[in-house]
C-alpha cells in the first residue's frame, strides 16, 4: 500500500480531533434515550489513568518477536514500518509502543515526519537485564532516555516503562532507576513512568507502588503468553484499576496464535473490552489489514458489556 505524502501531511494538519470525531460518528449507534454511543470505538480518546493524558483506545505496538533491537516491525524494512504507522495514524491511532529491545526508535523519524508531535504518544522501555540487546553496559536510565530522545528527535516521552519486570522486589531491586525517571519526570523529559510485567508477583507489587503511573500487562481469555491464569491476573488488574494506575493490555491476540482464528479472535477482544480495567489495547500489528479487522471487532462490542 503506498501513501500519498501530501495527503497524510494534510491529514495530521488536521489534528487528532477531526479524525476521532469521524470514528466516534462512525460508532454510534440510533439510541432515543442517549447520545452516547452504544458500541466501543477503537479511536476514542481515554484516560491514561492519572496522568492527565487522553489516548486513543488503540495501540500499535512494535516489538512482534523483538529482540537484539529488531522485530518483525524493523525486519520488514523502512518503506513498510513507514506504510504501517502512516496508515495506523490515518485511521486514528495516535499511541505507538516502543522499546529499545526492539529497535524501533530510529525508524519513528521518518515514519511520523510531518506530524505535530503533540499529536501522538511515543511509549518505549529501557532494558536493564543481561543480554537481549548488543550493549554489555547497563547505564543508569537518566544516560538511558536521553539516548532515547536523541533517537527520537523529541523533546519529550510520554511515557517510559522498565521492561519486563518479572521479581516481587522489583521495586526495590531498580529503586535508583525509579528515583532518576521521577527526577526526570519532575523535569518534563517524561510525563509517565511505570513498568512493563512479565509475572503475577511483579503485577501484585505494581499494583501496591505508589511510583507507578502505567503498567503493560497481559491478558486475553485463554491464558496465553501471560503471567498466569486469567482467574488470577483479572483482580490484580483491578486492584490496578482501583489505584488510579493506567492499564494497557498486550498479548490481545495471543501473540499472534489468534491471528488466523476469526471467533477466538473477537471473543478475546470482547473479553478484554468486557473486563472494564483495561484502558489501551496495545497490538503489534504487522499490515494494515490486521488494523482494519481489530478496529472493526471493537466496533462490535456494546458498551454496556463493559
Amino acid at each position: 500500500m503506498k501513501i500519498n505524502r501530501r495527503a497524510f501531511l494534510k491529514q495530521s494538519a488536521i489534528g487528532t480531533s477531526g479524525v476521532l470525531l469521524g470514528s466516534r460518528l462512525a460508532g454510534r449507534a440510533a439510541d432515543p434515550a442517549s447520545s452516547a454511543p452504544l458500541y466501543h470505538d477503537p479511536f476514542a480518546s481515554v484516560d491514561l489513568g492519572k496522568t492527565g493524558m487522553k489516548w486513543s483506545r488503540l495501540c500499535i505496538g512494535t516489538g512482534m518477536r523483538g529482540g537484539n533491537r529488531e522485530s518483525n516491525q524493523t525486519r520488514m524494512g523502512q518503506e513498510k514500518f513507514t506504510e504501517l504507522l502512516q496508515g495506523a495514524y490515518e485511521r486514528g491511532v495516535r499511541v505507538f509502543d516502543l522499546a529499545d529491545l526492539y529497535g524501533t526508535h530510529p525508524y519513528v523519524i521518518p515514519a511520523l515526519k510531518g506530524v505535530p508531535r503533540g499529536d501522538y504518544a511515543i511509549i518505549s522501555k529501557i532494558w536493564f537485564k543481561p543480554g537481549g540487546i548488543p550493549d554489555k553496559d547497563r547505564p543508569d536510565a537518566d544516560v538511558v532516555i536521553h539516548r532515547f530522545l536523541k533517537e527520537l528527535g523529541t523533546d519529550y516521552m510520554d511515557l517510559v516503562l522498565l521492561h519486563c519486570v518479572t521479581s516481587p522486589k522489583w521495586n526495590q531491586e531498580l529503586e535508583k532507576q525509579m528515583e532518576i525517571m521521577a527526577g526526570l519526570k519532575k523535569k518534563g523529559l517524561i510525563r509517565a513512568h511505570g513498568v512493563s510485567c512479565h509475572s503475577l508477583e511483579a503485577l501484585e507489587t505494581a499494583a501496591a507502588e505508589p511510583w507507578v503511573d502505567s503498567v503493560h500487562t497481559r491478558i486475553n481469555p485463554y491464558g496465553m503468553s501471560m503471567d498466569g491464569p486469567p482467574e488470577k491476573v483479572v483482580p490484580v488488574l483491578q486492584k490496578l484499576k482501583s489505584a488510579g494506575k493506567a492499564v494497557v493490555g498486550m498479548k490481545l491476540v495471543g501473540e499472534g496464535r489468534l491471528r488466523n482464528d476469526e471467533e477466538k479472535r473477537s471473543e478475546s477482544i470482547k473479553y478484554v473490552m468486557g473486563l472494564g480495567c483495561v484502558d489501551i489495547l496495545n497490538v503489534g500489528f504487522e499490515k494494515l489489514d490486521e488494523v482494519d479487522d481489530f478496529a472493526g471487532k471493537v466496533k462490535k462490542v456494546r458498551r454496556n458489556a463493559a
